[in-house]
């Protein structure tokens, strides 16, 4: 699949906002220890990877009823669904500046996840966490993302590669009082 990067300015891909506040001290101190034992940015954004996907439980695994949507919320926190995990992930990036985009996916919701330039291309990513039957990995070599879509069940990939997070799945994350809520509220499809 040929990914489609909405905005043309790289820029955008390195900006900080309400929801990736990669300027907020703990983005900042995390990244900072995340970069000390990485030689490069292909290895910084490996631990990166890693550290969201390992050591930040999603919260339908966990039984965790909060939910996070903001990145530092969900370093503090240490809790979100596969969204709240790209956003962390993309200001952890950002703030070592590796342009970082969001994409989507569409199963019976929407799954988030994201993709990093290096080497001169996009590269998708999902930090999901793994479980039984999920394994994926940080590869820039061939995708190894914790789903698959089936055509056939009316699954999909979206190409796009959106600068900022989806405002649809924002305002679900926003409004949700709990993870069930949103569950219920999270957008199908873009």
């Amino acid at each position: 699949m040929e990914l489609i990067q909405r905005t043309s300015d790289l820029s955008a891909y390195l900006a900080a906002d309400e929801v990736v506040d990669h300027g907020h001290p703990l983005v900042r101190e995390t990244a900072a220890r995340l970069a000390r034992g990485s030689v490069d940015s292909y290895a910084y954004a490996r631990s990166a990877f890693a550290f969201v996907r390992d050591t930040i439980p999603h919260s339908a695994d966990s039984g965790d009823p909060r939910v996070t949507w903001r990145a530092s919320d969900v370093l503090e926190r240490r809790t979100g669904i596969c969204h709240a995990k790209a956003h962390a992930l993309a200001a952890l990036l950002r703030a070592e500046d590796i342009p970082t985009a969001f994409c989507y996916q569409k199963f019976e919701v929407l799954h988030g996840l994201v993709a990093v330039r290096l080497d001169g291309a996009w590269h998708r990513q999902d930090p999901r966490g793994n479980k039984p039957g999920v394994d994926a990995r940080f590869s820039l070599h061939g995708e190894r993302l914790a789903f698959t879509p089936d055509p056939d069940n009316g699954e999909l990939d979206y190409p796009e590669l959106y600068a900022a997070p989806h405002p649809a799945v924002v305002g679900a994350m926003k409004a949700a009082p709990g993870r069930e809520a949103l569950l219920r509220t999270l957008p199908l499809a873009l």
